[in-house]
């Protein structure tokens, strides 16, 4: 009895510390990657939003059945666009269903919601998907090393029940 009440003891405190290193990873996760990508998102910023991505990243359009480099996923707007000015402002929201963390390497799964505002009308449409996420540590940074995502399954109900970022 002894040695159960010893080894319960040890399973309980192990779940715990891998609770807690978690969470410290989730958190670091976040600052480093999930608020800049949001905010660079919005706000436009190309360099930005490339910066969070590693340079190895594969981006995967499940809908479209496509598979991106970072050379093709980043590849430079085209002049006419780089000077265009758009009547639309774009917001994104994440929220996870998943956040898998341990050492150097983490796995995510959420939901996106970009909204697009009308500057001159006021008029809104959003659009909701699923994203499935690899992210690894590189250089004691936190980068997003593959991002998948679809439309399957995305409702509104699935964006409003999961988690929202601390």
């Amino acid at each position: 009895m002894k040695y159960f009440i010893f080894f319960a003891g040890m399973v309980l405190l192990s779940s715990v510390t891998v609770s807690a290193q978690h969470n410290d990873l989730t958190k670091e996760i976040d600052e480093q990657v999930w608020k800049p990508f949001i905010r660079y998102f919005n706000s436009d910023d190309r360099e930005g939003f490339k910066s969070v991505h590693s340079k190895e990243v594969t981006r995967v359009i499940q809908d479209g059945k496509d598979i991106f480099g970072y050379e093709q996923y980043f590849k430079p707007l085209p002049d006419s666009l780089k000077n265009q000015k758009t009547e639309w402002i774009k917001n994104i929201e994440l929220r996870f269903v998943q956040r898998i963390a341990k050492n150097d390497r983490a796995f995510e799964v959420g939901y996106y919601k970009t909204t697009y505002t009308n500057n001159k009308t006021g008029e809104k449409t959003s659009n909701i998907g699923k994203f499935h996420v690899l992210i690894r540590r590189e250089n004691g940074v936190w980068k997003i090393w593959m991002d998948a995502d679809t439309s399957e399954g995305a409702t509104e109900d699935a964006f409003n029940k999961a988690e929202v970022i601390q």
